[in-house]
């Protein structure tokens, strides 16, 4: 490995660690440079294990011991040393898990290519919210979702918040960002799948009704926090299903429902 100590946060080595608290910033810079930001020893670890390769990586003087290991996989890769005082003014905030590394982004497959083979996908219209697109990512992980989609305005899935709420699953979970959500619906079903729009709407099928006897090929469809889905998902959807609720609750959290709907879709085909 490489190793560089460095006591001034405004070197310019640093760069690709600037101002991570500053959402409106990283969320246009990081895709517009080709990388993404990796946070805590096992989440970088994932993203290696995953095939991506790091620009570089910043390490607390502290941990360089326990993180050796992890920086022998990539041991042509600059490893920047620095004070938490340094840390935290280069970033913002004060970085406790010990590591982070700047990834190279790896170019979005086409959409084809992302859910050839698959039986479950779930598709986000507008999600915004970092933690609930990482929080989906994580369910579609471990409740056995083949790949996921986003929309144009959806979150970054490799924002750091979204990956570090993810546990690093977006790393293995295939994804692909739509160009255009309408055409890509028909993508889909010309491709075999039943699009199933998640919604509240009175002629909606409850959900363990459809999962009963769901088709082989199911496009989950996930609308936004606010406002839930367009009108032309809806009516693009073959299906409207919804979670039956009680106790005066209409509904779930975006991500809550992801896993609800799921384990429900999952099971059945298995």
């Amino acid at each position: 490995m490489q190793l560089h100590e460095i006591d001034d946060p405004d070197d310019d080595r640093l760069s690709d660690y600037r101002d991570l608290t500053d959402v409106a910033l990283r969320r246009v810079r990081e895709p517009d440079e080709g990388l993404y930001i990796a946070e805590s020893a096992k989440v970088i670890a994932r993203a290696l294990a995953a095939g991506h390769r790091p620009r570089s990586i910043l390490v607390q003087r502290r941990w360089v011991d326990d993180l050796t290991p992890l920086l022998a996989e990539a041991p042509e890769v600059d490893v920047f040393v620095v004070r938490p005082a340094v840390a935290e003014a280069l970033t913002g905030y004060a970085v406790h898990r010990g590591a982070l590394a700047a990834m190279h982004r790896p170019a979005l497959r086409p959409v084809a290519d992302t859910v050839a083979g698959a039986r479950t996908v779930v598709v986000l219209e507008d999600i915004v919210d970092h933690t609930n697109v990482g929080a989906v990512f994580r369910n579609a992980a471990g409740l056995g979702a083949d790949a996921v989609l986003v929309s144009p305005r959806c979150a970054d899935p490799l924002y750091r918040r979204s990956v570090r709420v993810s546990m690093g699953t977006v790393f293995q979970v295939p994804w692909t960002r739509l160009s255009d959500p309408r055409s890509s619906a028909a993508e889909l079903a010309a491709a075999g799948f039943h699009v199933a729009a998640l919604a509240l709407a009175e002629d909606a099928a409850p959900l363990e009704h459809f999962a009963r006897d769901r088709p082989d090929r199911v496009a989950l469809l996930l609308g936004s926090e606010g406002h839930g889905l367009s009108r032309d998902s809806l009516a693009d959807a073959h299906s409207v299903v919804t979670i039956p609720m009680a106790g005066g609750v209409d509904s779930l959290n975006v991500a809550a429902a992801s896993a609800v709907a799921l384990w429900a879709l999952t099971r059945e085909a298995s």
